[in-house]
C-alpha cells in the first residue's frame, strides 16, 4: 500500500513539473535538477516556483537553499534517532515536503513577496529594459523590449504587474512655497512668458498693458501700452529680440525689445486671440483664438502662411516644437489636434477629453505632452498622440499647465488651487491654495496662467486678484519631514 501511494505521488509530482516547465517556456525550471541532488530539494524547488509564479531573485534562492539545508538536517536527525519505522516506505517518506516549522520564515509569505516585487524588480528595471536574473537556469527570465521600455512581454501577469509598479514609483520632490507677490496691474492678469535668457519675464492683463518684471528682484522695469483689449497671450523669441502679444482686440503685435515699441501687426483673426507661441527653430508665429482657427504667420513679412481649420470652438492653448507634430492645439470643443506644419493639415485628433481643453504643456525631457480639462489631466506620447494615463484629483476648471526639467508638472485651477504632480508616475505630491491680496474677494482666488523660469526652480503664476505670485521649492523639506504618500494605481483607466 505504501509503495502504491509513493508511485502515485511521484507520478503526480512529475506531471506537475512538466506542466510548470511547459507554462514558463522552459525557463522556470532550467532542468530536472543536478545528478547529486536528492528528491526533497528538487521537490522543494518545484513547490516554491510553482507557488510564487514570478521572478526568483537572489534573496529567494538563498532562502530556498537555507530551507533545503534545514530540511536535510531534520531528515538526518530523524534517521539517526530511529523515528523511521520498518513498516514505512523510505521513498514515500522522502516525498513528503512538509511546511516549515513555526520558528522558520516561510518562503511564500507576504513579506517575501513584497520584497521580491520591490527590491528585485526595481533592481532589474535599472538594467535598461533587459531584466534577467543572475541565479542561473532555475530562475524565470523576463525579457523586455529595449526600444519600448515599460512594455514587458511575459506570459506571467504577476511579473508584469510587479515590473509596472516598480517602474511607476514616483521620485520624491519637495513641496513648493510662496516667496514673493508682485502688484501693479489694474485688472485680471491673463498671461505670462519668461525671457529665454532668464533675466526678466512679462505679464499681460485685462488692464490692456504688458509689464516687464525683473526675475531676480521682482521689480517692475517697464510698462507697454498699445492693446485696446485684454492681453491674453504672450510669447518671446529666443532667436530675435522680439516679443509677441495677442489680445481680445483681435490684434497680434510684434514688439522690438531694443526700442520697446510695436514694429509689426498681424491681421487676420476674426475674433479675440487667446494663445500665441513662437516656433523654436523657424521664423514662424502660431496663434489661435475664438474663431476656432490656428493661424501660422511669417514673423518677418507679416504674411499668413497657414490657416489651420478643424476645431469647432475656441482655441485656448498652443504648443510648438521642432519636430512633428510641430504644432499642438487644445480647444473648447474638448479635442486636442496635432498638426503637420509642412502639409498644413491635421495629423491626428485626440477626443478622449469630455470637457473643453484650456491648457496644453510639453514635457521638456520626454517626447510627450499633457492636456488639462475639467474632467482630467491626460498625458500623451508623441508623435502619434498615444494616450498614456490620467492624472485625476484636481477636479476644477484648469486654466494653466506647466512642466519643468525635473518632471514636476503644475496645474492651476479656477478656485485658486495649485496641484504639483510627478509627471512620470501621475502622482500628486503637493497641493496648495493661493491667498488673495488684501481688499479682494475670496472668489477672486483664481489662477489664469503659470510658467517656470529657464532653470525650473521658480514658478510664476498670474491670478484674478491682479497679482503675480512667485513660488520656489522648500529647501528645508526632507523625505523624513514630507514623506512620499504614494499608492500604486492597480487598475488605471484605459482612455
Amino acid at each position: 500500500m505504501a509503495s502504491s501511494d509513493s508511485d502515485n505521488l511521484r507520478s503526480l509530482a512529475l506531471e506537475n513539473m512538466k506542466r510548470t516547465v511547459a507554462f514558463f517556456g522552459g525557463h522556470a525550471l532550467g532542468g530536472q535538477g543536478d545528478e547529486g541532488e536528492d528528491e526533497d530539494a528538487r521537490m522543494l524547488k518545484l513547490k516554491v516556483k510553482y507557488n510564487l509564479n514570478f521572478h526568483a531573485s537572489n534573496m529567494a534562492m538563498a532562502a530556498m537553499r537555507e530551507h533545503v539545508r534545514k530540511s536535510k538536517s531534520r531528515k538526518q536527525g530523524r534517521d539517526t534517532s530511529g523515528e523511521q519505522g520498518d513498516d514505512q516506505d523510505p521513498s514515500a517518506k522522502k516525498l513528503k515536503t512538509e511546511e516549515p516549522a513555526d520558528d522558520e520564515p516561510s518562503l511564500i509569505d507576504d513579506k517575501t513577496i513584497k520584497q521580491m516585487e520591490t527590491a528585485s524588480m526595481a533592481k532589474d528595471l535599472d538594467m535598461g529594459g533587459f531584466a534577467k536574473s543572475s541565479v542561473g537556469n532555475n530562475a524565470l527570465t523576463v525579457r523586455t523590449n529595449p526600444k519600448n521600455f515599460g512594455r514587458v512581454k511575459t506570459e506571467n501577469p504577476g511579473v508584469t504587474n510587479a515590473l509596472a509598479i516598480a517602474q511607476d514609483r514616483p521620485d520624491w520632490h519637495p513641496p513648493w512655497k510662496l516667496y514673493r507677490v508682485l502688484m501693479g496691474h489694474l485688472g485680471w492678469v491673463r498671461s505670462v512668458a519668461v525671457d529665454p535668457a532668464n533675466e526678466w519675464f512679462c505679464t499681460g492683463a485685462a488692464d490692456r498693458t504688458i509689464k516687464i518684471w525683473d526675475l531676480a528682484s521682482g521689480k517692475l522695469k517697464l510698462t507697454l501700452t498699445g492693446h485696446i483689449g485684454a492681453v491674453r497671450g504672450l510669447a518671446i523669441s529666443d532667436r530675435h529680440p522680439y516679443m509677441f502679444s495677442a489680445g481680445d482686440d483681435k490684434q497680434v503685435k510684434c514688439w522690438d525689445l531694443e526700442y520697446n515699441k510695436v514694429i509689426r501687426n498681424y491681421h487676420g483673426h476674426l475674433s479675440g486671440v487667446y494663445a500665441a507661441e513662437v516656433h523654436p527653430s523657424l521664423d514662424l508665429l502660431v496663434t489661435g483664438g475664438r474663431d476656432a482657427t490656428v493661424r501660422v504667420w511669417d514673423m518677418r513679412t507679416k504674411a499668413q502662411v497657414f490657416a489651420l481649420g478643424g476645431h469647432r470652438d475656441t482655441v485656448n492653448s498652443i504648443q510648438t516644437q521642432k519636430v512633428d507634430p510641430q504644432v499642438i492645439s487644445g480647444s473648447a470643443d474638448s479635442t486636442v489636434r496635432l498638426w503637420d506644419l509642412a502639409a498644413g493639415k491635421s495629423m491626428s485628433t485626440l477626443t478622449n477629453h469630455k470637457k473643453g481643453v484650456r491648457a496644453v504643456a510639453c514635457n521638456p525631457r520626454e517626447f510627450s505632452f499633457a492636456s488639462a480639462s475639467a474632467d482630467n489631466i491626460k498625458t500623451w506620447q508623441l508623435p502619434e498622440g498615444v494616450f498614456m494615463r490620467n492624472l485625476s484629483g484636481h477636479n476644477v476648471i484648469l486654466n494653466s499647465l506647466s512642466v519643468n526639467d525635473d518632471g514636476v508638472m503644475v496645474s492651476g485651477g479656477d478656485d485658486g488651487t495649485l496641484a504639483f504632480w510627478d509627471f512620470k508616475s501621475a502622482h500628486e505630491f503637493y497641493r496648495t491654495q493661493t491667498q488673495v491680496q488684501p481688499g479682494s474677494l475670496d472668489c477672486e482666488a483664481g489662477i489664469f496662467g503659470s510658467a517656470f523660469d529657464m532653470t525650473g526652480t521658480r514658478l510664476i503664476t498670474v491670478e484674478t486678484d491682479k497679482t503675480v505670485k512667485m513660488w520656489k521649492e522648500d529647501n528645508e523639506a526632507t523625505p523624513e519631514t514630507h514623506p512620499l504618500n504614494w499608492k500604486p494605481n492597480i487598475l488605471p483607466q484605459r482612455y
